[in-house]
């Protein structure tokens, strides 16, 4: 199989963050594939012979905080699934400003677009924090998809399921207020946009745990182009309705429904 074994002595800090070698490179004992990889509701779902071929053709990743794992303009390497950590995806203009897109959490899918296309990656993609990345080579997909052509539709509802978010992103920012706005946002990267982690057992009226989403309040008005102050603002109402709780540098999501249907 092309799943690396783990290494002898690693750890992990504790917020379940691979911790950082002198060299700068995460440590970690790395979870098994099969287990990081049913953190997301996609993979569950994908037909067991597909489960099985992600699983033998896959190998790790590890990023330190801030490296850069593609850029706009690379050619296309494969597929990836964050296990751990958190990947931010953005896009430099000319002028050298960039326009922050969106982060990955644990469960997230990403890269699929090049897949279809056969073109260059879209946008640039980097570890915000230490992580941890099931790389799926784009040799290896190829081949299983020549010989199995059906799992190309399992491969489109991942594509399917992004391309109805950014829809949602684009109504979004005509017609809701701020607070809902950011609300949604929240609750769409604790979801993993559109290959959200599982929700098993999950009801409106019996939410998920608490799910925390790491990212400053200059990240979130970047993202979603509101001024610090807005943001900070409607942040603390959501806090008062009691949806979420602020932290230095995160947010608690305490009612992920609420918030992603906010008005």
């Amino acid at each position: 199989m092309g799943m690396a074994q783990p290494p002898s002595g690693g750890t992990r800090g504790p917020s379940g963050i691979p911790r950082a070698t002198p060299g700068g490179r995460p440590k970690t004992s790395r979870p098994d594939a099969a287990v990081a990889l049913r953190a997301s509701a996609w993979f569950c779902q994908l037909p067991q012979a597909l489960q099985q071929a992600l699983l033998e053709d896959g190998a790790w990743r590890q990023l330190a905080a801030g490296e850069a794992l593609f850029a706009r303009g690379d050619a296309f390497d494969g597929l990836y699934c964050v296990a751990g950590g958190t990947m931010q995806v953005d896009a430099a203009g000319e002028s050298g400003k960039a326009a922050l897109l969106g982060l990955l959490e644990a469960g997230a899918w990403f890269g699929e677009i090049c897949l279809f296309d056969g073109l260059p990656r879209t946008h640039d993609a980097r570890a915000v924090h230490a992580a941890l990345l099931w790389h799926i080579p784009r040799a290896s997909l190829e081949r299983r998809l020549a010989q199995h052509p059906s799992w190309w539709r399992e491969f489109g509802l991942l594509l399917a399921a992004k391309t109805r978010m950014v829809f949602d992103f684009v109504e979004e920012m005509q017609l809701l207020p701020p607070a809902a706005r950011i609300a949604r946002r929240l609750a769409a990267i604790a979801r993993g946009y559109g290959n959200p982690p599982s929700t098993e057992g999950e009801t409106p009226a019996h939410p998920r745990a608490v799910q925390t989403v790491r990212i400053p309040q200059e990240q979130l008005a970047q993202m979603l182009g509101l001024s610090r102050q807005t943001v900070n603002q409607a942040l603390r109402e959501l806090e008062s309705r009691g949806l979420l709780r602020l932290r230095y540098g995160s947010v608690d999501l305490l009612d992920l429904v609420a918030l992603e249907t906010l008005n």
